[in-house]
């Protein structure tokens, strides 16, 4: 059975929502704020999507979305009253994979749920093959002897390297910000790290890119971040 968290302030939202999931046959994780979320999110790792809304106490959602995002490719759907664009895009920027406005259709809601738990499975945004091997066009890596490869040469990174390429390959297409890519890999908060990550990207893309000035794999997002090409 998929389990959903469904999120928001208002409780009444929260058991309409969960009567239509659970009549899908899904299971409902509830939470009323986005600390909230987290700690649920946290306490069911085998989550299947989250429904969260935007306008919420202590943390609104996109805080917990960017949260969320540290450590979790899980689906998220976006709730908000507000229907401008702009906070469409802010939403779907900082990695959300859906947006619904209230007031919506519950229906239209479960037909969302069921197409993006659909796409995550089929697709995903981690890219698993046998044998913990991970692959983007002709870059490939081999988790289980720590081996990088191009074109069916092997690269010798270090272990920061190694750990950063790792963390953007398996998640292809997804942009990770400087902060993301240095709390994931060394663990603790990030305060000044722009020129540490930025050396270690320059070092990396120098032994797995033909032409640096120009990478076919790890791709510079100006003003966000930095991310592998699903190729």
């Amino acid at each position: 059975m998929n389990k959903i968290l469904v999120c928001d302030d208002d409780k009444e939202i929260v058991d309409a929502i969960e009567i239509y999931l659970m009549q899908e046959g899904y299971s409902v994780v509830k939470a009323y704020d986005g600390e909230e979320a987290i700690q649920r999110l946290k306490e069911n790792a085998d989550t299947a999507l989250i429904i969260m809304d935007i306008m919420m106490p202590k943390m609104d959602g996109i805080h917990a979305c960017m949260k969320i995002r540290e450590y979790s490719s899980v689906p998220i759907v976006f709730l908000s009253a507000k229907s401008e664009d702009v906070d469409k895009i802010l939403g779907l920027n900082i990695g959300a994979d859906d947006y619904v406005t209230k007031p919506f259709n519950p229906l239209e809601l479960v037909a969302r749920v069921k197409s993006n738990i659909r796409r995550y499975t089929q697709l995903g945004n981690v890219v698993v093959e046998e044998d913990n091997i991970y692959r983007s066009g002709e870059l490939v890596i081999n988790d289980d002897n720590k081996e990088v490869t191009v074109e069916g040469e092997l690269v010798k990174l270090t272990p920061i390297e190694y750990n950063i390429l790792l963390l953007l390959v398996k998640n292809q297409g997804r942009v990770f910000s400087i902060d993301q890519i240095y709390e994931n890999i060394w663990e603790e908060e990030a305060v000044g790290a722009d020129n540490t990550v930025a050396v270690h990207i320059r070092h990396i893309r120098e032994k797995i890119e033909i032409n640096p000035k120009e990478p076919k794999y790890l791709k510079v997002v100006w003003g966000v971040g930095y991310k592998v090409e699903k190729l």
